[in-house]
């Protein structure tokens, strides 16, 4: 940055002002400065102004599993909202692991990150107590008591009851659900469902098969159902990739959705849309929550910043509760008489 002020023949302050694309500078000095950065090569280091600030402008992204599209719905949130700002992210994934997400976790914290998001997280609640001891934490489609962090979540039990709702309006009675095994909130989506299910005095037509959110799980739990003396007339799947995976393995087997069977998803990724799935499936406003669990991470990070010998007042945490909706597409229809 001295380089830069003798050559241009201004003062450091002066480069400074202009690297931090400040407005007070008349834009002749501010050409002048960029030119000569150009020709010597200068670019700013942002390790160094960290130091200085205390502030990265970078939030970490702790993603559950890359492969399935709903973290990167998320995280595409996220990236919109962290662009207008002037934000940067690190992106890190856990693979449905808590020993990748532990690992992940620690290289986020020691880029020195303003704050980190957990999307779906599996770590023990010490791990995330741990880290939030250290910057504010958001998590987004997990809760935790105890646990020094906002939390961005759907209202489960309105959610699954827009399914049953949904099955039980077109006649079906026999509804079985493939759960999303240790997967976060999937404990609590097969609960509601069988809690929806006992309310309608139909918890002797319910049944779970143990999955995980995976496709894979999804076609082992079709392949549970074909084995069966007889099918379900409704599968509700613990999310749509699972779903994804039940319609590929009826397919294979020539059963015919929805003639057969109804099935319905949950998230309303992208592949739901496509015209050959046209999956029926509970909305989660993907994009919506990641912009709003960014909006309480910064929220915090003002409020440490401010106030950096109080890190553990969160007495007044924050519990965004989103209302998912039901879309309707091709995959539901009355069962057959």
């Amino acid at each position: 940055m001295d380089d830069v002020a003798r050559r241009a023949g201004v003062s450091r302050a002066l480069v400074s002002l202009v690297m931090r694309e400040q407005p007070n500078v008349s834009e002749a000095k501010r050409t002048r400065v960029l030119r000569v950065a150009e020709e010597l090569g200068y670019r700013p280091n942002a390790m160094a102004r960290s130091l200085a600030s205390r502030r990265t402008r970078t939030v970490g992204v702790l993603l559950d599993d890359l492969r399935n599209p709903f973290f990167a719905e998320i995280a595409g949130g996220i990236e919109e909202l962290a662009s207008e700002l002037g934000y940067q992210l690190l992106l890190g994934a856990g693979g449905r692991a808590a020993r990748r997400e532990r690992s992940a976790l620690a290289t986020l914290l020691e880029y020195r990150v303003d704050g980190v998001i957990l999307v779906s997280p599996r770590l023990g609640a010490a791990e995330i107590r741990a880290a939030s001891a250290e910057v504010p934490v958001v998590m987004v489609g997990r809760r935790l008591r105890d646990v020094d962090a906002d939390v961005v979540v759907i209202d489960e039990r309105h959610g699954v009851e827009l399914v049953i709702e949904h099955l039980l309006g077109l006649g079906h009675t026999h509804v079985t659900h493939v759960d999303g095994g240790v997967g976060a909130g999937a404990a609590q989506r097969r609960r509601e469902f069988m809690r929806a299910m006992e309310r309608r005095g139909l918890s002797d037509a319910a049944a779970i098969i143990p999955g995980e959110f995976t496709e894979e799980a999804g076609g082992r739990a079709a392949e549970a159902l074909l084995s069966a003396p007889s099918l379900p007339t409704a599968v509700f799947a613990a999310n749509d990739v699972v779903a994804a995976g039940l319609l590929g393995a009826f397919d294979r087997a020539g059963v015919e959705v929805p003639s057969d069977v109804s099935i319905v998803g949950y998230d309303n990724i992208s592949i739901a849309h496509l015209a050959k799935v046209s999956l029926t499936t509970v909305d989660q406003p993907r994009s919506t929550m990641g912009r709003m669990a960014l909006e309480l991470l910064l929220g915090r990070v003002e409020q440490r910043s401010a106030r950096p010998s109080r890190l553990d007042a969160r007495a007044d945490r924050e519990v965004r509760l989103i209302e998912p909706t039901l879309v309707v597409r091709a995959t539901t229809a009355p069962p057959r008489t």
